[in-house]
């Protein structure tokens, strides 16, 4: 298996790798160290691998480049800016320690008889390079941030140069960084020899692919198996080069795979449209394990009291959102509700482990007290994702207010299944393939997403008769199938189809 982070906080592939040792394949995870070596742990029988990934095609080297193209009077870097300014500093100020020993008295001392004449024109000449400098460094970062961006015309026409002329093969162009994660990688893969690659995500499909050419080339049959986390072209773009470069290497190495597997049935079909894909993906939703193993559990703390933690007794309305902060995942819309509904309060379970604040739950704590909330909204410390349900469970409802974002349109949430487990009534903004699963189950409410007004309607009706909507879940095989056990299952007949025999191998 192949990921591109540091595995540890990755639940989807912490738990393929378990349950895969778990049905007998001999699995060895490589992810990226944080650190210059190599470091290795054990999930279950998996064995984890992180290997380091060095950067130096990043995208950072690459808005160093260019920028007298787009500014004549901008230096070639932003460092050459940095050094000339401290450089002229530095003259400036030992102009003024000259002018300084000149006027001092005393034995040794040399005389300040004319030192201010002779001074006169090197202060003036610092004066004016200063202000050069200063001018030329303004020039060099306002070319840089335009760089960094490649929104420009100029950068516009080259991304449409090398997408006509190279096609597929263009992120060689655009996206030059994605060599390093085959580099980091390649060896690795091609010394251990294995019988299947499972690649988690779009940056590992064309590592994997690569590695299975070679590998096939030098007679070692190997499987490719793709597990699409995404939509790519739905994910947040850091500059304008980001998508058509990851669209690029997704569609040069997708004809690889010899099975993909993604997250939704929505997304299954945008990934057969866009990639010619003769199959259609296996669907291994992200439901939460039910049944942690031994080595999981081991010293780790009882499941905590969620209404001890706010502070209120089981008679308080209390509702639940658990995941991270940012501006597209709706919180705001949570503690704008809390305004208009004075009885009710809100667990808001997005703090990390290290506890420190990111700039988005700085901004929802801003909020909270500019609004006079801070009594009843309380944000709380992740547990550990076996114990999501439980510890939600004796809220009244819980809360996804995600905003409109393709990505967000075409799945259903590891925390729609950790709600749903913990038998929760929902309240769900509109977004298609969440709200359509709550239509057809019955399981919650339905708001337009971003709307305070229409989220408090929807609070309250869930509130008003929470049984009628926990009812969805007595539906036979429902809670069943929302499982990562059962999606398990599917991932071993995956493999087992494609190295089929009594064997299980790497």
């Amino acid at each position: 298996m192949l990921v591109d982070n540091g595995v540890r906080n990755d639940s989807r592939v912490q738990k393929s790798a378990r349950s895969a040792a778990e049905a007998g394949w001999e699995v060895v995870l490589f992810g990226i160290s944080p650190a210059p070596e190599i470091q290795t742990w054990n999930i279950g029988d998996a064995e984890v691998r992180l290997v380091p990934k060095p950067s130096p095609l990043g995208p950072s080297r690459q808005d160093r480049h260019g920028l007298r193209w787009r500014s004549p009077l901008a230096y070639r870097s932003p460092q050459i800016a940095k050094y000339r300014k401290q450089q002229v500093k530095a003259w400036r100020a030992d102009l003024r320690f000259r002018a300084a020993a000149a006027k001092a008295v005393g034995p040794g001392r040399p005389s300040a008889s004319g030192a201010a004449v002779r001074l006169v024109v090197p202060k003036a000449a610092a004066k004016m390079t200063s202000k050069w400098v200063s001018l030329r460094s303004r020039l060099t970062h306002r070319a840089k941030r335009k760089r960094s961006t490649f929104d420009t015309p100029l950068d516009k026409l080259q991304i449409k140069f090398w997408q006509l002329t190279m096609g597929r093969r263009a992120w060689r162009r655009l996206l030059p960084y994605l060599w390093d994660f085959e580099l980091a990688f390649g060896p690795h893969i091609d010394e251990l020899k294995p019988d299947l690659i499972h690649a988690h995500d779009f940056r590992m499909l064309g590592v994997a692919a690569r590695s299975a050419v070679r590998l096939r080339a030098a007679g070692h049959p190997v499987k490719l198996v793709w597990d699409a986390h995404e939509f790519v072209p739905g994910l947040h773009s850091h500059h304008d080069r980001w998508i058509p470069g990851h669209v690029a290497w997704e569609k040069e190495h997708a004809v690889f795979a010899d099975a993909a597997i993604t997250v939704s049935p929505s997304l299954a079909e945008l990934l057969v449209k866009g990639h010619k894909l003769k199959e259609t993906p296996y669907v291994v939703l992200n439901a939460p394990v039910m049944k942690p193993a031994p080595d999981e559990v081991a010293d780790v703390d009882p499941v905590p009291d969620l209404r001890e933690l706010c502070g209120v007794d089981e008679d308080t309305p209390l509702l639940a959102y658990c995941g991270g902060i940012n501006p597209v995942r709706g919180v705001e819309t949570i503690i704008e509700g809390l305004t208009r509904m004075p009885d009710v309060h809100v667990a808001l379970v997005s703090l990390p482990p290290s506890g420190k604040h990111f700039p988005a739950t700085k901004k929802i704590i801003e909020l909270i007290e500019e609004l006079g909330v801070g009594d009843r909204a309380h944000i709380l410390p992740f547990v550990p994702h076996w114990q999501v349900p439980e510890f939600l469970s004796t809220a009244n409802a819980a809360v996804s207010p995600l905003h409109h974002l393709p990505n967000h349109e075409l799945a259903l949430s590891n925390k729609f299944f950790e709600y749903s487990q913990a038998r929760l009534p929902l309240v769900v903004s509109d977004i298609r393939t969440m709200a359509e699963m709550v239509e057809k189950t019955g399981q919650g409410e339905i708001f337009k997403a971003k709307d305070v007004d229409d989220y408090v309607r929807a609070v309250k009706a869930v509130l008003a008769n929470p049984e009628r909507y926990r009812a969805a879940y007595d539906d036979p095989g429902l809670l069943e199938k929302w499982t990562w056990e059962a999606q398990a299952v599917v991932l071993d007949q995956i493999y087992s189809r494609l190295l089929p025999g009594d064997g299980k191998a790497v």
